[in-house]
């Protein structure tokens, strides 16, 4: 049988009957990844048609223009999750102060840093394996990466004055996470999916925190489902935040913007 670096039709071929949408360019990357060397391409391919992420193989997954580490059971950026980032720049003054909350692989500080160019901007998730990769991320840049539930291992100084808080936290109802396709259930962290029953559990938490952290006229942006907004709203509005629903059609992607009044 021919080895797959040498007959690539056939290696596009099986990815595409295991699913893979973008075949071809799939095919084309892990054969760069695969740096001539046939057994390490027939394991890859074996691992991607097996289900697990194109993204954990590679060692690094693409975000707005960017390459992001991202390692074996880490969150894997999303595209829609692009419209955070713009939504975050779209309220942002001048050097404002950053965190990116539930950070994963650090992805959005990543970006945030070169378009924002705050004067203090950190990262901050729970899951040890996603701070790793975080770390790996930002540690160039200088950007602290805390490990903890959501606000808590923060600096207790930033209290009250943080301008900008950006989270992609967890979002998917603990009922639905069984349907995920098994890139996500299989091989992402739970932590990073499951958002309670409703979806919208660690959500309103992070609301909560936002509030007390956020230095009035700061915005909290988050990102969720458009058959949640409603309920989100109604949470952020709970707590003494001021909503806003973005919605960018092309992106399938829903994100709110939350001011703190004053």
């Amino acid at each position: 049988m021919a080895t797959p670096s040498l007959d690539r039709p056939a290696l596009v071929q099986r990815l595409r009957a295991a699913g893979c949408v973008y075949a071809e360019d799939e095919a084309e990357l892990l054969i760069a990844a695969a740096g001539g060397s046939a057994t390490a391409l027939s394991d890859m391919v074996d691992s991607r048609v097996a289900g697990r992420p194109l993204e954990h193989l590679l060692g690094w997954a693409e975000f707005c223009g960017l390459r992001v580490a991202v390692t074996p059971g880490v969150f894997v950026p999303r595209g829609r999750t692009a419209l955070l980032v713009d939504a975050a720049v779209a309220v942002a003054g001048p050097a404002p102060a950053v965190l990116d909350l539930c950070c994963g692989s650090g992805a959005v500080a990543l970006v945030l840093h070169g378009r924002l160019a705050p004067r203090w901007l950190a990262a901050a998730d729970i899951e040890p394996a996603a701070v790793a990769c975080a770390r790996r991320n930002l540690d160039p840049l200088g950007v602290p990466v805390y490990q903890g539930d959501l606000f808590a291992p923060l600096p207790a100084r930033w209290r009250g004055r943080l301008d900008l808080v950006v989270a992609n936290a967890p979002y998917v109802p603990t009922a639905a996470v069984a349907l995920l396709p098994p890139e996500a259930r299989l091989h992402e962290a739970p932590v990073a999916l499951d958002g309670g029953a409703d979806g919208l559990a660690v959500l309103r938490r992070v609301a909560a925190g936002a509030a007390e952290w956020l230095v009035p006229g700061g915005h909290l942006i988050v990102e969720a489902s458009a058959r949640q907004v409603a309920a989100l709203c109604d949470a952020l509005a709970g707590v003494g935040l001021v909503p806003t629903v973005v919605r960018d059609d092309d992106r399938e992607a829903t994100a709110v913007t939350a001011r703190r009044p004053g």
